[in-house]
């Protein structure tokens, strides 16, 4: 399972005309891991955020829909 996951995220990364992701599933069966552990494999380097946790983060999507912006925001909170 891990090795199916792992390769479907390496065929996203590579796919030119890839679209954002949304990865969904039950509860407790790896998706934050998977998703760590993909950034740590195939990226020099990567953010992990935690909306479900972080009050500041939700508010950036309620107040904002340009996507520019947005990560405008997220990289100023991470710096």
């Amino acid at each position: 399972m891990k090795r199916n996951a792992m390769q479907d995220l390496v065929q996203w990364k590579n796919d030119e005309e890839r679209k954002p992701m949304v990865l969904k599933g039950a509860r407790q069966v790896g998706k934050t891991w998977i998703m760590k552990e993909f950034g740590r494999q195939y990226y020099e380097s990567y953010v992990y955020f935690n909306f479900d946790e972080e009050e500041e983060l939700k508010s950036i999507f309620e107040t904002n829909k340009n996507p520019y912006r947005i990560i405008e925001l997220l990289s100023i909170i991470i710096i």
